[in-house]
């Protein structure tokens, strides 16, 4: 389970996808499959979590690496290139963005 807090040494990554009701659920199921299957092997890994609007038109993910170069490094293997290919074509686009936690509360 992902830990936010402040002054941690990894880096987040949130992405956001821009779905439909109509191709929600399978992009979840992708999504899922690419976690157990890819990413949550691959080096500097250490947590994820998906979250799903209640109208069903936008995903995002919160993940967590040790590194940035970790992340760009899992993004680059052939496997996820393809599964990204088909993820984008069922969704209006997605955007992964890394943070920096600078605050959090409660």
């Amino acid at each position: 389970m992902p830990k936010i807090e402040t002054g941690g040494s990894h880096q987040t990554v949130i992405t956001t996808f821009e779905v439909t009701p109509g191709t929600a659920q399978d992009v979840l199921e992708l999504l899922r499959d690419a976690y157990d299957e890819v990413i949550s092997r691959q080096p500097g890994f250490i947590s994820a979590a998906i979250h799903l609007n209640d109208a069903q038109t936008r995903i995002a993910s919160y993940s967590q690496w040790r590194r940035r170069e970790d992340f760009m490094a899992m993004l680059r293997t052939p496997e996820m290139r393809e599964r990204n290919r088909v993820i984008n074509e069922m969704c209006k686009g997605f955007e992964p963005v890394m943070y920096d936690v600078v605050a959090t509360f409660g």
